[in-house]
């Protein structure tokens, strides 16, 4: 019977394991070979473990055994192997194919049960299963071992003492092998069976005690990374000396003794090891009766002093030695490092002798060396030792005009012994250059450096970033720096003991003893019209006047501290400072940068309101009061009467709305309506209108931009509402009516055109005058870079309103875009507005910004949800759908998954060059999770459990007669949608942005002669009321929450008198899932900014790429 694959399931696999994705892994030739491997039959026994973790026993080409271990590494597989070719090869893909859908067995069992699969020629009655694991166990795989305790292996390690031959039979030092062993049959330690270079994975049913694999393979680790195992015929990769494994080999081998691994010796010439306690290295010296010096390296070892020369020493440099004493093999680790020149020095001569001739110039050179490396001792009171000082670090600091100091740092010596003590200040050495002057001390001079305490954070120019602890030999100081390094710094050096030497008259340097005060003003400017103002700024301290420029400077660079001429400073952590600091970024904005601002604009109503809450106003001339009182006081605002020419009865908060919008017609100021849907936007907007024409104020017409499905509704609304208004639609452009623009709207109250014909109209517009400009859904103008934004911003009119509901659907800088069209003045420079409020808020770095935002927006913005008319509005129910995908959708949809995952984690480290390509594989799978035939036609038999899930849920809900709305981003699913309903006879309208007659295909579903309407999201997001449906049905959900919820706010709005059920279908386990979480975010950010307490809206960053594909 031929030879059997056990396959061992204890874990399921996250990673594909079809020929495919391992060709992507492996390459298209090692995937050729290792299914030819699998073909004939090699592989042995596979076993999964869990942690994606695989294990296999292979067959080679000539008989050989080889065990392979793969991993799963997040997103593609990685193996080793005990073959030549060692990691990746045709093994570990024969083994991964033998458990995927081509093996040549049964595949994996995915429940966790263990199988024994037999070639297909055995032809076996059948597979033999057993039970597979609970539940619970597969889950705790991971926390319990995979064999008791009592049958795993115990790892030893065996010290083998050789002589190796080098090259021309040389004879080199003896060296201690280290090789890893375990138990034999006779109860001895065997080398059979285990390497160093397999030690790290575990194959077959055979499991070594963790504790002492783990310390052996870290010891291993360290061998390979510092040894040189060149010696003899051991020169391979498996040999293991204690030389190769560096100074980290005595906490090692401290580390197997604890955790049990047994020591043991080749036969000869010990029996056992010993590891001794840490030995001191030191010098003797010792003269003879005819003057010759003697130099000997000793060991101060825990049995006594004994020369160095009975040891054989271990490493480069030296940090150990070894002996054979008796039986035992012992082995020496020494104390402390001992140096490189200390270490070349004694592994040549550990017992030097020098003649009575020469014994003068080793005192003077070699003895003072000697001691600044090691212990060197007279034990026989020979020799007459000299004492030798440490260096002192000095500093020379010098004072020069324009409050500038020079820092100087240096090592003072002692005097030679040799020079005499003539010289008591020593001699200055430079700070480098320690390694080539003999007299210099370079261990000491590191001591001096390492042990010294500086303010690295106050000061990093004083430390070399190059070298660690390092000096810059020479630092220059100017004016706050100088003073607070002598003020603070200075003491404590010359606590540390640093020498100190100051050259130079240095300036009084003190701190402020009062506190600094503020005074501002706004007078009058005949300049820039009558928004600006002249502000003045005026601050003293310690009875001395701040030049502004200078504080200008400091505020705008973030300094913490202002130094003055005279040598005094003060902090700039008062909280006036801080709001000063944002009237300079706010007003330096909108000058040169290079300036100090010298005015102020009244839509700065708001920052003003900061200044005069800190009681630092002097003066603020009458025009400004009256331009910003009202925009303080908002809650105070008079209520005007509502015009009898307006047909409804406004509500209370549509009252609200309508004063607001009064207020800033009044005083020509713009702002953004930005209340929910359905609230009566148009209404409010109507009633202003109204009361202009009844007060005399329309001058010139005012003009609605609105998108092209929404003229119709404007023209409308307006005569239902305000039917005394004169209204004319511009619905053709110039060119093609053959009228100029000024003809066709002369005598009308109110002009209402679209977004387009103001873009190919742009010049028309902007030359006509007018009283007011209104943008309704002015979202569309949120792209600052577009022809539109720049067609609105051109057109000339004292009032300005941006109507909408989502004034942010992507970023904060679509609230800046509606913001420079509407209030100018308030953030004029799209830049600076940028770095001082979107990336600090969005990011999350000032939680303090966000509220000074809000300040600032109340004035001109005003925003109320749904929950004002919850009592006019009938309960709405969501929920979200789970569609579990199967088959052939689920298999497409992984597999793509694990292909766009890949590239997409590699692209999205630079999000801007491969925007289109991240958005491009989102997109895909977004469709994938929908019906595969969105993403290749091919798949167009394949069911989509997407569409199946949705026609059951809607086949029930016709069957009640309720009415639906059903909306996708995709409009080629809906186009699916549409074949399926054909196919079932189900009436439906259908309109998505091509669509040409959509008052009609609205009047059909409207007016109740079809059940379903198809509405593509982008297309029927705003502009609709389609309050005849009570439920809807979002089939993809979309990361922008503003979008989604302009959609359902077609049925749940004014007008609805049923329950709306919402229902969100979402492919569970896939990115539409990941979509949901990323969307809930941003509705939360959304929220912070533009409604009460929330955040706002951002675009994808790379954050939100990597967390779609976790």
């Amino acid at each position: 019977m031929p030879v059997a694959t056990v396959v061992v399931v204890t874990a399921a696999l996250s990673l594909p394991l079809d020929e495919e994705f391992l060709v992507s892994c492996f390459g298209d030739a090692v995937t050729f070979r290792g299914r030819e491997c699998l073909r004939e039959r090699k592989v042995r026994s596979v076993t999964v473990h869990a942690g994606d973790h695989v294990g296999g026993v292979v067959a080679g080409s000539r008989g050989e055994v080889y065990q392979v271990a793969a991993f799963a590494d997040v997103d593609e597989w990685v193996s080793r192997c005990t073959c030549p070719v060692v990691q990746d090869c045709k093994h570990a893909v024969a083994v991964l194919l033998s458990l995927g859908p081509d093996g040549q067995g049964t595949a994996v069992d995915r429940a966790g049960g263990v199988v024994e699969a037999w070639p297909a020629a055995a032809q076996p009655a059948a597979p033999r299963v057993t039970r597979p694991r609970p539940a619970w166990e597969t889950a705790l795989a991971d926390l319990v071992p995979d064999a008791a305790v009592a049958d795993l292996v115990p790892v030893g390690l065996q010290f083998e003492l050789n002589a190796a031959t080098g090259r021309a039979g040389q004879r080199v030092p003896v060296q201690v092998r280290l090789r890893p062993v375990v138990p034999g049959r006779a109860g001895r330690w065997v080398r059979t069976g285990v390497s160093w270079r397999d030690l790290p994975f575990e194959h077959g049913p055979v499991r070594r005690v963790p504790e002492h694999r783990d310390v052996l393979v870290e010891l291993y680790r360290a061998a390979q990374s510092t040894g040189s195992s060149g010696y003899g015929y051991y020169g391979t990769t498996d040999a293991v000396f204690l030389d190769d494994v560096g100074p980290q080999l005595w906490r090692l081998l401290r580390e197997a003794q604890r955790a049990g691994v047994t020591f043991v010796t080749a036969k000869t010439p010990a029996d056992r090891v010993v590891i001794e306690p840490p030995a001191e290295l030191r010098m003797q010296a010792s003269a003879s009766t005819a003057g010759d010096l003697l130099l000997e390296a000793v060991v101060d070892r825990a049995g006594g002093l004994g020369p160095l020369a009975d040891l054989t020493l271990v490493g480069t440099p030296v940090h150990g030695a070894f002996v054979v004493v008796g039986d035992a093999l012992r082995l020496v680790p020494f104390a402390g490092r001992v140096p490189a020149e200390l270490s070349r020095m004694v592994s040549r001569f550990p017992r030097l002798e020098v003649p009575a001739a020469d014994v003068p110039r080793v005192r003077a050179e070699l003895v003072p060396a000697l001691q600044r490396m090691v212990t060197l001792v007279s034990p026989d009171g020979s020799v007459e030792l000299p004492s030798v000082e440490p260096p002192v670090l000095a500093l020379t600091v010098s004072h020069a005009e324009g409050a500038r100091l020079t820092l100087e740092w240096s090592i003072v010596y002692p005097a030679r012994p040799a020079e005499g003590a003539g010289i008591p200040e020593g001699r200055s050495v430079p700070l480098t250059g320690s390694g080539t002057d003999p007299g210099r001390d370079p261990r000491a001079e590191r001591a001096l450096l390492g042990g010294l305490v500086l303010p690295d954070g106050r000061f990093p120019q004083l430390r070399q970033a190059t070298v660690h602890r390092g000096l810059t030999p020479s630092v220059e100081l100017r004016e706050l720096d100088a003073a607070v390094f002598c003020e603070g710094v200075l003491p404590s050096l010359r606590e540390q003991g640093v020498r100190v030497a100051e050259r130079g008259e240095a300036p009084d340097y003190r701190a402020a003893t009062s506190a600094p005060v503020v005074s501002v003003s706004v007078t009058d400017t005949a300049a820039e019209g009558a928004d600006w103002f002249d502000l003045g700024i005026t601050v003293t301290v310690d009875g001395q006047d701040v030049p502004f420029a200078h504080l200008f400077r400091a505020l705008a660079t973030k300094q913490k501290h202002l130094f003055l001429p005279g040598g005094t400073y003060f902090p700039l952590d008062g909280p006036e400072f801080a709001v000063l600091a944002d009237l300079i970024a706010e007003a330096g904005a909108m000058q040169d940068p290079r300036k100090p601002p010298t005015r102020i604009n009244r839509w700065q109503a708001g920052l003003w309101g900061d200044l005069r809450q800190l009681g630092v106003v002097a003066e603020q001339s009458a025009r400004w009061e009256r331009s910003t009182a009202a925009l303080l006081e908002l809650d105070e605002l008079p209520v005007p009467e509502v015009p009898a020419g307006i047909t409804a009865q406004l509500r209370p908060y549509q009252l609200e709305g309508y004063r607001w919008l009064s207020f800033l017609w009044d005083h020509d100021l713009g702002g953004v309506l930005a209340d929910d849907m359905g609230l009566g936007k148009t209404l409010q907007a109507l009633a202003l209108l109204q009361r202009a024409k009844d007060a005399g104020e329309l001058t010139a017409p005012v003009l609605v931009v609105a998108p092209t499905s929404v003229v119709g509704n404007w023209v409308s609304e307006a005569a239902r509402f305000a039917p005394g208004l004169r209204v004319t639609a511009v619905e053709e452009t110039t060119a093609k009516a053959g009228v100029p623009l000024a003809e066709r709207v002369a005598g009308a109250d109110l002009v209402i055109t679209s977004y387009t014909l103001l873009r190919l109209d742009e010049d028309q517009y902007a030359q006509q005058t007018w009283r007011g400009m209104l943008l309704d859904e002015a979202q569309f103008v949120k792209n600052r870079q577009a022809k539109a934004y720049r067609a609105a911003r051109t057109v000339d009119a004292p009032f300005k309103l941006a109507i909408t509901g989502t004034p942010m659907e992507n970023s904060l800088m679509d609230l800046w875009s509606l913001l420079s069209i509407c209030a100018p003045g308030l953030f004029p420079d799209p830049e600076g507005f940028n770095e001082q409020w979107r990336r600090p808020i969005e990011r999350g770095t000032d939680p303090g910004r966000l509220g000074t935002l809000r300040r600032r927006l109340r004035p001109l913005m005003l925003r109320r949800t749904k929950e004002l008319v919850a009592a006019d509005l009938p309960p709405k129910q969501e929920q979200v759908l789970e569609v579990r995908l199967t088959g052939r959708h689920e298999t497409l949809y992984r597999t793509a998954l694990q292909r766009e995952r890949r590239k997409v984690l590699r692209l999205v480290e630079d999000m801007d060059a491969h925007r289109f390509e991240i958005l491009r594989s989102l997109t895909l799978l977004r469709q994938l999770a929908l019906d595969p035939a969105l993403a290749d036609p091919e798949h167009d038999a394949v069911r989509s459990d997407k569409t199946e899930a949705f026609l059951e849920h809607l086949r029930e809900v016709l069957a009640e007669g309720h009415r639906v709305l059903v909306f996708s981003q995709f409009t080629g699913y809906l186009a699916r949608i549409r074949a399926q309903l054909d196919a079932e006879g189900i009436g439906y309208a259908y309109l998505d942005g091509s669509t040409r007659q959509r008052p009609a295909v609205i009047e059909s579903f409207t007016a109740g002669q079809v059940p379903v309407f198809l509405i593509s999201l982008k297309a029927g997001g705003f502009g609709l009321n389609l309050t005849a449906a009570d439920y809807v049905f979002v089939l993809d959900p979309w990361w922008n929450p503003a979008a989604e919820a302009q959609a359902v706010d077609r049925a749940h709005r004014i007008g609805q008198t049923r329950n709306v059920m919402v229902y969100r279908l979402v492919a569970k386990d896939t990115i539409e899932e990941k979509v949901m979480a990323l969307k809930a975010r941003k509705q939360a950010v959304f929220d912070q900014v533009v409604d009460d307490d929330g955040v706002l809206s951002a675009p994808l960053t790379a954050d939100d790429i990597r967390g779609l594909f976790a």
